[in-house]
């Protein structure tokens, strides 16, 4: 009889969470500090790929094994910070003697869902970027974000009132805009690694565009990108923006309208014919956008060098 194949352990509850990592019934049912050093070693091989139906934001430290996030493995080493969102699959190499340090808050999205932050977490892109896409964190930083968790943790052991939530949410708003800006600096700090990739970029959609896979493909995805520089959607367009001020979609277009000029300029091409050339299924969204970006038709741009 064939095996079936492992499924991620799905865990909905921080209650559950708890149970599993053997920790006592956590004081609040929808948030939860956990001090990585109190996890005891766990060999069940079950729990290598889990899915946690909650938010996860965690400083891992000494971490004597490796995390899987999709195809990537990451070693951890001082002061990283990582997010997950609800419905992530994780999964972790188990090895003997495996030591943790630092904290893991969990936020069930119950906690925030009368609230705007619900609305807006989306709007946190590093909940998507992959585990090799860490936040590394100064020590001045960590102990900005420690104090803040520390503060949600505090304030869940206390005496629960009609505003415990609302702190608890506004606290949680405060590390994630706190994250987002120590993202930015990251991408200052590491802007060698950003005009390399940046290059890399250019180079990819040159080559696109000078084959026949924008006539087989279309036009380049920014999923098809990512996956070419084997980094996560929103950590490149992230990048880009604090590169250049544009996203990845726009240095796609960009690089399409140079295309399309040289085919205007140097063939006799018509607009329909370069249009499909460059993938487009109806010619008047070529026109569309060559005029949004040029301020004048092909045909316009044409006669201009005629």
């Amino acid at each position: 009889m064939k095996k079936e194949a492992n499924h991620p352990y799905i865990i909905n509850s921080i209650s559950e969470l708890h149970r599993l990592l053997a920790l006592p019934k956590p004081e609040h049912p929808l948030i939860s500090v956990i001090d990585l050093g109190t996890i005891k070693h766990n060999t069940d091989q079950n729990m290598k790929s889990v899915v946690y139906n909650f938010y996860s934001v965690c400083i891992k430290k000494g971490f004597e094994g490796k995390l899987k996030y999709g195809q990537n493995y990451y070693d951890f080493d001082e002061g990283l910070m990582t997010f997950f969102s609800p419905g992530q699959v994780i999964s972790t190499d188990i090895v003997d003697g495996m030591q943790l340090n630092g904290w893991w808050l969990v936020v069930h999205p119950d906690l925030i869902r009368n609230y705007p932050l619900a609305k807006t977490i989306k709007d946190y892109g590093y909940f998507s970027y992959a585990v090799n896409e860490a936040l590394h964190l100064s020590e001045k930083e960590e102990m900005m974000v420690t104090a803040i968790v520390q503060n949600i943790n505090q304030e869940y052991r206390s005496v629960i009132d009609t505003y415990s939530q609302d702190v608890m949410v506004s606290q949680f708003e405060l590390l994630l805009n706190y994250c987002n800006r120590f993202y930015n600096r990251q991408f200052i700090t590491r802007k060698s690694a950003g005009n390399d990739l940046l290059f890399k970029l250019e180079t990819i959609l040159a080559d696109y565009f000078n084959s026949d896979k924008v006539q087989q493909m279309g036009l380049p995805t920014v999923q098809y990108l990512s996956g070419e520089l084997n980094i996560s959607p929103n950590y490149l367009s992230d990048m880009l923006r604090s590169l250049t001020g544009q996203s990845t979609q726009q240095h796609i277009h960009d690089k399409l309208i140079e295309k399309a000029k040289d085919l205007i300029t140097t063939t006799s091409l018509s607009v329909s014919e370069i249009a499909y050339q460059l993938g487009f299924e109806y010619p008047q969204s070529f026109s569309k956008l060559f005029k949004n970006k040029t301020s004048v038709s092909p045909l316009g741009y044409r006669h201009n060098f005629n």
